[in-house]
């Protein structure tokens, strides 16, 4: 059976990112600077009856700018571009009607191919629990990720188990269990962290302990670095090799940049991941990292952190991503759209807050020990 351990300080970082209320933050508009430039780049073709090539490049020079502002990275700001001038300019000589919707239909269309197209499903088990492993930089907000993922798997029907493998930072198991206790899901933790405890069994007997009693699914959050080095990518090797997952996940912090891509491909290249997950998604960030990760990387994001509370956490769909970005609106599928003219609408108010949902028990730093649930 995992054990409890004591509770020691943590930073306030911590403590907000773990306490604050469910549903306490929910931005439906993303990337506010960014959206702000490309929908301003649309205003020169409105009313136009044609376009010529001239406006094309105009608008596409202008879209250039603001990708490369949001620090998305050159080689899909690029490819990105050309696409939508190439497809701009052949609309442009068919004179068709409502040249400006055109363009914006276009760009529509290629920034949802650059955010990921199709979403997919998770790669579940055929039998026996699926195992997801989360890896990622310190600071990305992996350990938070861990319990909104738990949450949402439990929401899914599923009996989840949390695996403390971070053991490196300053009370990560703690956190860990806290989360893990909010989100409604068991967690195993036989090594009380802080330096102390071998992450690779931790992990082997973590997948054992969710096989033998019958979990559904296996989180297993793993230390970062603040950057990638030999050392992490090492144990993430081992752990991956003692668990073989179903799925390897790498939290990228959505406020960073495409600095945070470029170290995603150094793990990639040396462990490997099968999907993204974009924590601290809300309307300060900036976009490169959202906007360059698929391109770079090749692996699909899949989850999406748009908040502090354990409930800001969706599936990643491009489509209503990039509806977002153009501020017209979170529209769910083709079905829903009005006939008529395509058209971009104005930026939608946010909708209220949701109501706050009653989590299991008011948790404090002070009483984590004994609230956390721990796997039986």
């Amino acid at each position: 059976m995992a054990h409890g351990h004591g509770c020691s300080s943590l930073t306030r970082s911590e403590v907000s990112s773990t306490n604050a209320p469910d549903g306490a933050r929910k931005d439906h508009r993303v990337f506010g600077n960014l959206s702000d430039r490309i929908t301003a780049s649309f205003n020169q073709l409105r009313g136009k009856g044609r376009l010529t090539e001239a406006d094309v490049n105009a608008t596409v020079t202008e879209i250039r700018r603001a990708l490369l502002e949001a620090d998305v990275a050159l080689p899909v700001v690029r490819a990105f571009t050309a696409a939508v001038r190439e497809k701009a300019v052949d609309a442009a000589r068919s004179q068709a009607l409502n040249p400006g919707q055109q363009v914006v239909k276009i760009v529509n269309e290629e920034l949802i191919e650059v955010l990921g197209g199709q979403t997919r499903e998770i790669h579940w088990a055929d039998r026996g629990p699926t195992i997801i492993m989360l890896a990622g930089l310190q600071g990305a907000g992996k350990t938070t990720l861990a319990g909104k993922l738990g949450r949402w798997l439990r929401d899914q029907g599923k009996r989840v188990l949390l695996v403390a493998s971070d053991l490196q930072r300053p009370n990560a198991v703690t956190q860990l269990s806290v989360v893990a206790e909010r989100a409604g899901v068991h967690v195993w933790a036989p090594e009380p962290g802080n330096g102390v405890g071998d992450p690779v069994a931790v992990a082997r007997s973590g997948v054992e302990h969710a096989r033998t009693s019958g979990y559904d699914v296996v989180v297993v959050d793993t230390a970062g670095r603040l950057g990638v080095d030999a050392e992490m990518m090492d144990q993430a090797i081992r752990i991956r090799d003692a668990v073989s997952p179903h799925e390897i996940l790498f939290v990228l912090d959505a406020m960073v940049g495409q600095d945070a891509v470029n170290t995603s491909v150094a793990f990639r290249d040396g462990v490997g991941f099968t999907g993204v997950v974009l924590s601290k998604l809300d309307g300060d960030a900036r976009g490169g990292a959202a906007l360059s990760v698929r391109g770079v990387t090749g692996a699909p994001v899949l989850f999406s952190s748009t908040g502090e509370g354990l409930t800001d956490f969706e599936r990643f769909h491009a489509d209503r991503m990039a509806s977002r970005i153009l501020d017209m609106g979170d529209l769910l599928t083709s079905s829903s759209r009005p006939s008529g003219p395509w058209t971009a609408r104005r930026p939608r108010t946010p909708p209220p807050s949701s109501p706050r949902e009653p989590s299991p028990s008011t948790t404090s730093w002070d009483s984590c020990a004994r609230s956390a649930r721990w796997a039986p």
